[in-house]
């Protein structure tokens, strides 16, 4: 261990494993250290047997809920938008080989004590029971207009700059009702509370137009996929990367303290009457207490039952956004639902989670109104913990901590935090994510349907880096590919 190193990287969350592995990509010589015997962290899954350790100490799972090697469940319950940063981090780094994804079924919204689903396509909104026809028509100009909305297009603006303009203004010009705009903050656009409408509209139509690219990749019943077996697999996906690049890991080192000099810079880690030089150090606030600050608190509750969420169509994977106008609350409460269908759980039982930021000391009660959405559980577990933000200097110390998880159901604020640590560690941006090696990504099978091109098998295709490229026949097209686009089965383009 006594040996010189780019960064240390403390902790194995999947913020500091994706920046682990990005810096070992690049070239860096990396050490990644946990003081724990497992990888994931705060974002592990547990089997039965560790959930009942952690909540329940020394008590034993019940025989009927099945083998405890079955379930794997998520310590920070949260699916990732198909077309979100976190699938372009997947693909750049080509984790995705280490990985097997699926899509989820459904994402609803709660409305006046109901649960409706999110329309998905077109029919689906025609009959959606969310909106009156009249409200349906001026919704769909709206649509429309965020739809073309371009950027760098003025024509696509109609007068209006989306930098100045605040959502609650643009949305003003369709008249819609205020449980139109609730669903449409809160279940297309995500925003975890209202302040969005005071904002600049261009945040809300970006994040509108990403939950629509996201459905129309897999043209799913929503715009969500999550890996078999559970989050945890990602951490350990990512470390798997580090591995393949130089990265060294080492778990079960108690006690990792940071060592500074005489100017407060960082010089290394020590574990074990051991130290490791480096000049910057990566972490979770976990590991410098000192240089973090509380910022809230969440509240969460785990579930398993025997059945799906109610009125959710029979979904075996669904998320539920409860907005704050619909329960009284200060900001909204989710539902996180996977099961066997996902290798989370035994065959028959699904895993459930309830989670908001907490805003009184007493979990049970505050999470009570999506709990009533659950029906019969065969056990719940209640927890809640802190959240944390760094206050330090990076430019000073050259200590880059993460921030803790939200309560949000998807990924990409996580996402949004790796890559603004990456840009700090390396002074380089990854706005831009392509495949290592590659320049332009080819989309969906839609565009290929366009084309009139079929995939090639593997067979007939080209291999490079583990890689699969197509023919020259799709490369010398004269159609315009957009590269800002994801390959969805890792075929890709020769630019």
């Amino acid at each position: 261990m006594d040996e010189d190193y780019d960064v240390i990287v403390l902790g194995t969350g999947l913020k500091e494993c994706i920046l682990s592995g990005l810096l070992s990509v690049d070239g860096l010589k990396v050490l990644h250290m946990d003081r724990n015997d497992y990888y994931g962290g705060e974002s592990t899954s547990l089997n039965l047997i560790q959930l009942w350790k952690r909540f329940r100490g020394d008590e034993t799972p019940p025989a009927h809920l099945g083998s405890s090697r079955d379930y794997n469940v998520d310590m920070i319950p949260k699916f990732i938008m198909a077309n979100g940063t976190l699938v372009r981090v997947l693909i750049h780094t080509d984790v995705t080989k280490y990985l097997s994804f699926k899509a989820v079924d459904g994402s609803f919204v709660y409305n006046k004590g109901k649960i409706y689903k999110v329309p998905a396509t077109d029919m689906e909104a025609l009959k959606s029971p969310l909106m009156g026809i009249f409200e349906k028509r001026r919704a769909r100009k709206f649509f429309i207009y965020v739809q073309d909305y371009n950027e760098h297009d003025p024509k696509t603006h109609e007068g209006m700059d989306l930098t100045r303009v605040s959502t609650r203004d643009l949305i003003a010009k369709y008249g819609l009702d205020d449980n139109t705009v609730d669903s449409i903050g809160h279940a297309l656009a995500l925003h975890r509370d209202d302040r969005y409408l005071n904002e600049p509209a261009l945040d809300t139509v970006k994040r509108m137009k990403l939950y629509v690219e996201s459905i129309a990749r897999f043209q799913g019943g929503s715009p969500y996929i999550y890996p078999l077996y559970g989050l945890g697999e990602l951490p350990q996906a990512f470390a798997r990367l580090s591995a393949v690049y130089g990265g060294t890991y080492m778990l079960n080192k108690p006690e990792c303290k940071v060592e500074f000099d005489e100017e407060g810079k960082v010089v290394g880690v020590t574990s074990e009457g051991e130290t490791a030089r480096c000049r910057k150090v990566v972490c979770d606030p976990s590991y410098l207490p000192n240089k973090v600050r509380k910022v809230s608190r969440v509240a969460r509750a785990i579930a398993i039952m025997s059945h799906p969420i109610p009125n959710t169509n029979d979904s075996h994977s669904v998320q539920v956004i409860l907005p704050q106008k619909q329960l009284g609350r200060r900001s909204d409460m989710y539902l996180f639902c996977c099961s066997y269908s996902h290798n989370v759980a035994p065959k028959g039982k699904f895993i459930a989670f309830v989670s908001a930021e907490a805003e009184t000391d007493h979990p049970e009660s505050e999470l009570k109104p999506g709990i009533d959405l659950l029906g019969q559980v065969d056990d719940i577990f209640f927890d809640i913990y802190d959240r944390y933000e760094p206050v330090n200097e990076p430019s000073l110390d050259n200590c880059f901590i993460s921030t803790s998880y939200d309560p949000t159901t998807h990924f990409e604020s996580t996402a949004v935090d790796v890559l603004n640590m990456y840009t700090m560690i390396t002074g380089k941006k990854k706005e831009n994510i392509t495949p290592i090696g590659l320049k332009i990504v080819l989309t969906n099978p839609a565009l290929c349907q366009s084309l009139k091109i079929h995939f090639l098998c593997k067979q007939q295709a080209m291999k490079c880096r583990n890689q699969w490229f197509l023919t020259r026949e799709l490369r010398s097209s004269s159609t315009k590919i957009d590269s800002s686009t994801l390959c969805d089965f890792n075929f890709f383009i020769i630019s």
